[in-house]
């Protein structure tokens, strides 16, 4: 999907990434890098928390549904400029052995007749391996239009 410029966005057009599965070392090592709370660091210490079992960091969620969309090429090479993230939410916690892939969609886009780039809004929704959505947001991109022809 490399090279696509504004004009090549459809509002309601859909994508989907590939699928990948977090492992507990993965869980673990991203808590204690990042985010390093009991439920996410220690069994024992998780089975006792409302998630009763080994969970995923929210910030670890939106950091694969980062690496999913990129490498799923929608941005082609050059990657997107992300100016923001509305609505941000978790649903669902995500547990060691959970499958999470993103499907995309074009909410709206907005041309700047001045500039050689538009916005375009995605909404963004991270899924298990259930179908269920685990996280929910709306990405806010800088896309470049398609580079003027000269004769």
């Amino acid at each position: 999907m490399g090279g696509r410029y504004f004009e090549d966005w459809h509002v309601g057009e859909k994508m989907e990434t590939r699928s990948t599965t977090l492992t507990e070392d993965e869980i673990v090592a991203f808590a204690r890098e990042y985010d390093p709370q009991p439920f996410h660091l220690d069994r024992a210490a998780a089975e006792a928390s409302p998630f009763k079992a080994l969970v995923a960091s929210g910030w670890q969620t939106a950091a694969v549904t980062m690496r999913l969309i990129v490498e799923s090429g929608i941005f082609g090479e050059s990657g997107g400029i992300g100016l923001g993230v509305d609505e941000l939410r978790w649903l669902k916690p995500v547990y060691p052995g959970d499958a999470l892939h993103v499907v995309s969609e074009v909410a709206n886009k907005r041309a700047n007749p001045e500039k050689r780039s538009g916005i375009c809004h995605f909404k963004l929704a991270t899924i298990n391996q259930n179908g269920e959505t685990v996280m929910s947001h709306t990405a806010i991109v800088l896309v470049p239009k398609r580079p003027e022809v000269r004769a």
